[in-house]
């Protein structure tokens, strides 16, 4: 895996060089991914109901219960629809391109499972375990530079050792494109940081059939030096955060505010901002 990037360049260079041209077979099973991904995409899931997969394990435990307990029947927003589709044909095209510059790809898109829990491998790459992903520029960063491990809100590192444990595999690796600039980025993560995955899908079980709420998934943050604290940033789009923080501001909950950095939830307010407080949110 540490000459995948410098594989697909040289590929990329011939290719734009006229050198070489894709083959018959890599392009119909491009094209056949493609369309698979629209089928993913345009078919609605058999049931709305809540159910934990591998891609969800490692998400904060308080989430969860709330999704669990109050099932959207809402629309996904047109913009993330989209951004969900174009997501997939990215990471189908990288698969491609692992392809091109020789690398072999296998077990692409196959059902594991661990304690009746199900997810589906993204692939392997020269035998190894691999998980695709298109991210923006802050999340590839993250990627880029093994920040993964310290600020993972997705639970990513869950997901992937998901996949080594049902393979018993080591050693699996995320294969990372920037959506905005098309560059690409390999991170293996630490032993240290996986969790043991039976353990964890146990301990979510557990939380997620209590009726107590977890804990709040993040620590609220210092709004300026006056007393004032904000939820965290994971916490700002989180559907479930009025109900997540109706006791805040002594049972009058979230309160925000139009900072020109932009909306701001305080969930103390020692210090009125002089700012426009939104009540409609």
């Amino acid at each position: 895996m540490n000459t995948i990037i410098s594989d697909i360049d040289k590929v990329l260079n011939k290719i734009s060089l006229g050198e070489t041209q894709i083959s018959e077979e890599f392009i119909e099973q491009f094209g056949e991914d493609i369309k698979q991904s629209l089928r993913d995409w345009s078919t609605p899931r058999e049931s709305k109901d809540f159910s934990l997969r591998f891609s969800n394990i490692g998400k904060p435990l308080r989430k969860l219960w709330y999704e669990k307990r109050n099932p959207s029947d809402k629309p996904i927003e047109p913009s993330l629809s989209l951004k969900f589709l174009y997501g997939h044909m990215l990471e189908h095209l990288v698969v491609l391109l692992v392809r091109l510059s020789g690398n072999t790809v296998s077990d692409q898109q196959k059902e594991v499972t661990i304690n009746g829990i199900k997810g589906h491998l993204d692939c392997k790459i020269n035998n190894k375990v691999v998980d695709v992903k298109s991210a923006s520029r802050f999340a590839f960063t993250k990627f880029q530079k093994g920040l993964i491990s310290e600020d993972d809100p997705f639970g990513y590192i869950a997901q992937l050792s998901a996949y080594e444990h049902a393979e018993s595999s080591e050693g699996g690796y995320f294969l990372v494109i920037n959506k905005e600039s098309g560059e690409l980025c390999v991170y293996e993560p630490e032993e240290l940081d996986k969790p043991d995955v039976p353990i964890l899908i146990n301990n979510v079980v557990s939380s997620l059939d209590s009726e107590s709420k977890p804990t709040k998934c993040f620590p609220t943050v210092a709004e300026g030096k006056k007393g004032n604290m904000k939820i965290d940033k994971n916490c700002n789009y989180c559907e479930f955060k009025k109900d997540c923080y109706q006791d805040s501001n002594n049972g009058k909950g979230l309160r925000a505010f139009q900072y020109s950095k932009g909306l701001t939830f305080l969930e103390t307010v020692k210090s009125e901002p002089k700012v426009e407080e939104v009540y409609e949110w």
